[in-house]
This record gives structure tokens, C-alpha cells and sequence, in this order.
């Protein structure tokens, strides 16, 4: 083993035994020095959790290259002052603050919070776990200057993660990632986090944002009249122990879905995901229990949300019956192709509408498009570019709809992230 890197290491765990660390964390830095085996301690302290364009994602424990209310802390820290700075001239700065159903998520939601409220910022919380989307929704509902949700997505449970966003409920790209990652990089003493709150600032949000986020998701609906014919289709659905549980099956029966089946076992909320591996809608295994539940009562179509609910898992039937896995791909051109026909349908298309896809997903979709003479913007790789056109053309182009390969979608301009719950409720209507 290297022993320059263990000493280093070690300097750097006992900093961690300071009065300014809370005694469960103290303890379990002290198991890590203490332990013959050194793995652990390394890995928790061989360098800092980087707070990167994103956010941050990593393990949960004591040290700086894990999860915790510190690194969580300084992120937050920086980001106020970020905000101190670029919004200096409002009178309030304004922030949303959400969670998934991980272990510790609302524990670090409600420091987030806090750290927020002390530095002056006002912040609107959720009450309990809420789809990623919703987040971005509430960003833009009540004109807030930033937003942070705890989730780490459909990653393992030893997991949590952090994602920022800018006041377009859209996560943030340059200048701002670059600036917060600067003023995040400047927070080296635990000493400069605000971790005492103001309750005064912190505004618990719920219901009230709930509904007006599923009315708006019900305008989305293209075909009433075909959800009326088949609103008694049999629907399997599994929100894989995340939050989709609480307003996918609510915004399904807001389209007008009478029969949606769920897998009750997995209905349960966890942040163990106990009957999954990996609690990941891309992955044949974590559908199973669907599949299963489809075959017994006969469903036509099977739909999953991953944890945070902002992406999409779809099975259907074949011309043989047997249950088929949809990829990414064909998801985004099932939703576009769609979009654009069922616009074209209505009348509702004037000639200034546009698809979004990121260069990696099908150009099958190109095709699709230049037959309906629609505007299709290719773009990076993830959906804070996908926002970004949708940035680019605001007042003067109509957005249909934007998605990619890795399973998702987002067929509203309300929302700047991909959204499970809209997407699962369009694919029923299209599944009618």
C-alpha cells in the first residue's frame, strides 16, 4: 500500500474528529482509523466528493468523497453564495428544495433547507418524497432563482446524489455550473456552512403544487375520445419503490384510466429497493415482477418510473402475444412520431413547431419530422441541452416534445427536465 497516500489520508480523516463534526460522524471516522484494513478509509477520504456539472453523486458515510450533511453543506453553502451574487439585485431570492425516497434524502433536503433559510434565501420545501420533475415544475411555478433535488436517480442504494438547478427549472449550464462550481470549491472549512435555519424562510409546500402540476400534465392529452373507448385497458404499473407512486397512478386516472394494476410489493416507498438489484427501468430484471403481474391478468401494456420518476420503462405485447421490452429509442419515436401526427390530426400544427432528440438517439426520428416539415433540433447529451433549446426558441417557436435514448422524455414546456409522470401518462393515451 502506499504509505504517502495513507498518511495524507489519515491527516485528513482526523480533522474530521473536531468538535465541529457531530458525534455519528466523529464515531465512524474513528472505526475507519482505528480498522486494520485501510480500504474504507481511503475511499472515504482519498479525495473530495467534486461537486461537477451536475451536481454531486456518490456514496453515502462519513468523509470527504462520500454523501453526507457536509459535503451536502458546503454545496449548498456555495450555492447560496452563487446566488448572493448572481441575484444580487432581486430583494428575494427565491429557491424549490425536493427529495426522492433514498435513505437520508429527506434528512439532506431539510439541511439544504436550512442552510438556505440562513443565508437568506426563502425556501419552498416539499412536505415529503416528489417526482424530479415536479421539482423543476415548482422552480418555475413560483419564479424561483434555483432549485435542488436529493436523488441519485436509479443508482444503487448505497447511494445519493444532489442536483442544481437555474431559474428556468432547468439544471444549470455555463456560466452558472462553472461559477457554483468555483464558489462550491471555495468552501473548504466546515465552519463557513450556516447550518443554523431560519424556519421564518422555509415555506412547506405539497397538495397545492401537486394539483396544478397534474392539471397542467391533463392539458397535455391529444385523445380523449380514445381513452373513453379503452379506458377500462388493463395497465401494469410499478414505480420500482420510488416516488412515481405518489401521481403516476393519480395523473392516469386524471387522463381517464379506470383499470391500472399495480405490483404491490414494489409500491412499497424504499430506499433499499428490496426486490430489485439494481432499481433501474433499462434493465430486464428490475421489470420482472410487472411482467409477471401482466401475464396473470392479462394486461396490455406494462409501465415502470425509475426512483425519482423522471424516466420511463415501457413493455408491450407482439404480434405473438409475448411481452417485449421497448429501448430508448423506439420510446422517443413512438412519443414524437405521435406528438406530431395527433397535432397534424387536430389542425393544431401552424408551421413554427419543433422536436428536440440529443445526438446520440435514433435518427429515424429526422425522417419522421422532415415528412411532417417540423423543425428538429439535435443536441448534446442530456437534458439540460435538450432545455436549452427550449431556452433558445422561448415566445417564438412551439416545443412538441424533446427525448432521449436513455430512456427519457418530456412532452411539455412547463417542466425543463425529463418527466415520467407526463410520459407515462401520454403513453397510455397512445397505447388507446
Amino acid at each position: 500500500m502506499d504509505n504517502e497516500l495513507l498518511k495524507v489520508v489519515t491527516a485528513k480523516a482526523k480533522k474530521w474528529l473536531g468538535a465541529e463534526y457531530d458525534e455519528e460522524t466523529r464515531a465512524a471516522v474513528k472505526q475507519m482509523l482505528e480498522n486494520e484494513d485501510k480500504t474504507e478509509l481511503i475511499e472515504s477520504f482519498y479525495k473530495d466528493l467534486e461537486f461537477g456539472t451536475g451536481g454531486l453523486r456518490g456514496i453515502m458515510g462519513a468523509g470527504s468523497n462520500r454523501m453526507n450533511i457536509y459535503t451536502v453543506g458546503a454545496a449548498t453553502q456555495g450555492l447560496s453564495n452563487y446566488l448572493k451574487v448572481a441575484f444580487k439585485d432581486l430583494d428575494e431570492i427565491k429557491v424549490a428544495v425536493g427529495h426522492d425516497v433514498r435513505n437520508n434524502s429527506r434528512k439532506f433536503a431539510e439541511i439544504v433547507a436550512d442552510i438556505f433559510s440562513a443565508n437568506g434565501i426563502k425556501v419552498y420545501l416539499f412536505d415529503s418524497c416528489r417526482p424530479t420533475p415536479e421539482i423543476s415544475f415548482a422552480i418555475r411555478h413560483f419564479g424561483c432563482q434555483s432549485g435542488v433535488i436529493i436523488t441519485a436517480s436509479h443508482n444503487p442504494k448505497e447511494y445519493n446524489g444532489y442536483k442544481a438547478y437555474w431559474n428556468d427549472g432547468a439544471q444549470m449550464i455555463a456560466p452558472h455550473d462553472v461559477n457554483t462550481i468555483k464558489y462550491v470549491n471555495e468552501i473548504t472549512n466546515v465552519k463557513d456552512i450556516k447550518f443554523e435555519g431560519d424556519k421564518s424562510k422555509i415555506q412547506i409546500i405539497g397538495e397545492d403544487v401537486d394539483k396544478i402540476y397534474l392539471e397542467k400534465i391533463k392539458s397535455l392529452s391529444l385523445s380523449p375520445e380514445a381513452i373513453q373507448r379503452h379506458h377500462d385497458m388493463k395497465i401494469v404499473y410499478t414505480p420500482i419503490h420510488g416516488t412515481g407512486k405518489n401521481l403516476i397512478p393519480r395523473s392516469l386516472k386524471n387522463f381517464g384510466f379506470t383499470n391500472i394494476i399495480h405490483v404491490p410489493e414494489q409500491d412499497i416507498q424504499s430506499g433499499d429497493f428490496p426486490t430489485v438489484v439494481s432499481p433501474n427501468p433499462e434493465e430486464p430484471s428490475a421489470m420482472a415482477m410487472a411482467i409477471e403481474k401482466a401475464k396473470e391478468t392479462d394486461a396490455e401494456i406494462i409501465m415502470a418510473s425509475d426512483p425519482d420518476a423522471d424516466r420511463i420503462g415501457l413493455v408491450i405485447r407482439d404480434d405473438k402475444g409475448e411481452y417485449v421490452l421497448i429501448n430508448g429509442n423506439q420510446i422517443v419515436m413512438i412519443f414524437l412520431n405521435y406528438l406530431m401526427t395527433r397535432n397534424g390530426e387536430l389542425g393544431k400544427l401552424t408551421g413554427n413547431e419543433y422536436i428536440v432528440k440529443t445526438i446520440v438517439t435514433t435518427e429515424t426520428i429526422r425522417h419522421i419530422a422532415e415528412k411532417q416539415n417540423i423543425k428538429m433540433y439535435d443536441c448534446f447529451t442530456g437534458f439540460k441541452w435538450i432545455a436549452n433549446v427550449m431556452r433558445d426558441n422561448e415566445g417564438k417557436a412551439k416545443y412538441l416534445g424533446g427525448g432521449e435514448e436513455s430512456y427519457g422524455f418530456l412532452a411539455q414546456d412547463f417542466v425543463r427536465d425529463k418527466d415520467a409522470v407526463s410520459a407515462i401518462s401520454l403513453m397510455a393515451e397512445i397505447a388507446a
